[in-house]
């Protein structure tokens, strides 16, 4: 492995993770509900900014398995990437031009940041096995990415929080202005960080395939093939059933949290300070599960974390002040990496060796339908009640059916399977 090559490839996580924490979690939520929903009434703001979630997770489903198929049939992954990449960097820059009262326009940009930031990653993962040449160096390639992007999306998040609460120090007029200044700082680190990998990752050389099918062909009937298989192995279906409901959940609080913090009072430096905290309290957390595991065992250890998961929601329905969400956001930095790291090794475990990859894209793929639903739920029920409270209390049948299901999952027989399987 060439450690310019393998550099260059983490740097791009460095630059593109800004996206998730300054946009999708911290900022843009705040942004929309005091900015670009002004004038709506608050569970309005609040149950559009979900159905604008669901719809990017619903269209980065759709595309995923389109673009899995393009990228094992294509010889152009880097072009692919470049596109989408592009996509979501253009779609941060002109968040900065959202004015007051442009929640469509602000829900559209979102929509297709979204898109670009998925798109670009179904490309940028595929990079991986090129670069990395055995198991050893795969893995450690993996774990510097996901380190590097918790570093870089922290980095330009502190960055702008630093920006938004202290504008006057810059010469900046209002807080609305070093927001949207702090949308467009995210399309430049993104595309500055970007730059390594477009400059020094050459892609493999290969035979273009011969296709019969489009790519949509090929892609969903990949997936729906994978789905018949695994229906063989019992413990792993009931484990992803479980999967989808509690992970649901999970993704629901980190797109919903901010902006829900808001409908109920919580000012917005408050809000984003948290999230910065969460973002480094998940750090330690998640080696601590990964110990923790070998303990107690892995579906012990996530038990903790769903349960943890109920609490906030709980606690979350009666929160008042920032206190309060300054808590809940250490809560959930302690288990959210936690939660999902113990269930892809819990998942991981009870795949047949000769399936790994394929599994593993229906485990990424299938997770991103399930997401759609919770920002749904969140929204629909916070405008039919006429209170967010009521949405976040929603989220508690996701974490309860998963929890149910999960008590139904036996993962040493699960194993047991997957090696009879692999014979």
């Amino acid at each position: 492995m060439k450690r310019k090559t393998a550099f260059s490839w983490m740097l791009y996580d460095f630059g593109n993770s800004a996206f998730a924490t300054t946009i999708m979690a911290a900022v843009l939520p705040v942004f929309y509900y005091d900015v670009a929903a002004a004038g709506l009434e608050e569970s309005l703001a609040e149950s559009y900014w979900g159905y604008s979630q669901s719809i990017a997770v619903l269209i980065v489903a759709i595309l995923a398995p389109i673009l899995g198929a393009i990228s094992d049939f294509s010889a152009s992954k880097k072009k692919f990437l470049r596109f989408f990449a592009y996509m979501g960097m253009i779609a941060s820059i002109l968040l900065a031009f959202v004015g007051e009262g442009d929640y469509i326009f602000a829900s559209i940009l979102l929509i297709v940041g979204n898109i670009g930031f998925s798109g670009a990653n179904v490309f940028y993962d595929a990079f991986l096995p090129e670069i990395a040449k055995n198991e050893d160096e795969l893995d450690r390639l993996s774990a510097g990415g996901f380190a590097w992007g918790y570093v870089g999306g922290g980095i330009l998040l502190a960055i702008n929080i630093l920006i938004i609460t202290q504008y006057s120090w810059f010469g900046i007029p209002d807080v609305t202005t070093a927001s949207q200044l702090s949308f467009a700082s995210v399309g430049l680190w993104w595309f500055i960080f970007s730059i390594p990998l477009f400059k020094n990752i050459q892609e493999e050389k290969k035979t273009k395939v011969k296709r019969d099918r489009s790519y949509a062909a090929i892609g969903f009937s990949r997936v729906v093939s994978t789905f018949k298989e695994i229906k063989q192995f019992k413990y792993l279906l009931i484990f992803l059933l479980a999967f989808w409901l509690y992970n649901d959940g999970v993704s629901t609080i980190i797109r919903m949290a901010t902006i829900y913090g808001r409908g109920i009072g919580i000012d917005s430096n408050s809000l984003i300070i948290a999230l910065l905290i969460t973002q480094f309290v998940g750090i330690p957390f998640t080696f601590f599960f990964g110990w923790l595991a070998t303990k107690i065992t892995a579906k012990r250890a996530l038990y903790m974390t769903l349960y943890t998961y109920i609490a906030v929601v709980i606690f979350g329905y009666f929160m008042a002040s920032a206190l309060h969400f300054y808590l809940l956001a250490i809560c959930v930095g302690m288990v959210q990496g936690g939660a999902q790291s113990l269930s892809r090794s819990i998942y991981g475990r009870m795949v047949p060796a000769n399936k790994k990859a394929e599994f593993f894209g229906f485990y990424g793929i299938s997770s991103k339908f399930a997401a759609v639903f919770g920002p749904f739920l969140f929204g629909l029920v916070g405008q039919l009640t006429g209170s967010s409270r009521m949405g976040m209390i929603s989220l508690i049948v996701f974490f309860i059916a998963g929890i149910i299901l999960l008590r139904f999952v036996n993962i040493e027989k699960g194993v047991q399977q997957a090696k009879q399987y692999a014979k």
